[in-house]
C-alpha cells in the first residue's frame, strides 16, 4: 500500500490531480526513519482511498530532497493538489500523523 515516490512524482503537475498525498522523505541508514515505517505503511492502509501516503528515498532521489529543501530526516510533507501545506521534521507518533491527514482527507 505504500507508495515508493521518485523526484518526477513529486512535480506539481503530478501531484495536482492526486488530492492529499503524505510523503516520508527518509534514507535506510536513518534510525528514526525505520522507527517510523510501520507507521507510514498502517496509514498507508487506513487512509487508501483518502489520501496517498508514500516514501521517497533521498540517497536514490537527492533531487527531489534538495529541491523540498530536506536538510533533516525523517521530514514529512503533506500535499493538497500539488501544493505543500504542512511539512513536519522528526518521528512523530501515529496519532500526530492521523490527525495531520485528518485535517486534509475528505471523509469518506
Amino acid at each position: 500500500m505504500v507508495k515508493h515516490f521518485t523526484s518526477k512524482d513529486l512535480t506539481q503537475q503530478a501531484l495536482a490531480g492526486q488530492g492529499t498525498v503524505l510523503v516520508d522523505f527518509w534514507a535506510p541508514w536513518c534510525g528514526p526513519c525505520r522507527m517510523i515505517a510501520p507507521i507510514i505503511e498502517q496509514l498507508a492502509g487506513e487512509y487508501s482511498g483518502r489520501a496517498a501516503v508514500g516514501k521517497l528515498n533521498i540517497d536514490e532521489e537527492q533531487d527531489a530532497a534538495v529541491s523540498y529543501r530536506v536538510t533533516s530526516i525523517p521530514t514529512l510533507i503533506l500535499f493538497k493538489d500539488g501544493v505543500e501545506q504542512e511539512r513536519m521534521i522528526g518521528a512523530r507518533g501515529k496519532e500526530a500523523l492521523e490527525e495531520l491527514l485528518d485535517k486534509y482527507c475528505s471523509v469518506v
